[in-house]
């Protein structure tokens, strides 16, 4: 899931959670994300563009990492926010 509202935007992928900044371009948006994939930190960019069919396709990079294709679809806002990326100090945390 990835969002592009200008406000508070997110990115999520399985395990990861991450804020997005975005801007738009000539071709689409172009954008990076800092997050958290499990609590260990992690950062990127990525492009994306709407095609004819309402689809939007693109890359997205990690940094110093793997680099993946994507395509999406809108849908209808999620029935419960995004969480927060989870901090990475909150690895070592007690959880009893």
């Amino acid at each position: 899931m990835i969002s592009f509202t200008g406000h508070g935007d997110r990115l999520r992928v399985h395990c990861l959670l991450a804020y997005v900044t975005a801007r738009f371009t000539r071709g689409g948006i172009s954008f990076t994300w800092e997050g958290a994939w499990e609590y260990d930190p992690m950062s990127g960019t990525g492009r994306a563009r709407l095609g004819k069919d309402g689809r939007l396709t693109g890359t997205i990079k990690i940094k110093d990492g793997d680099e993946s294709t994507f395509a999406a679809e809108r849908t209808e806002k999620p029935a419960e926010p995004i969480p927060q990326p989870p901090s990475y100090r909150d690895k070592w945390r007690r959880r009893w």
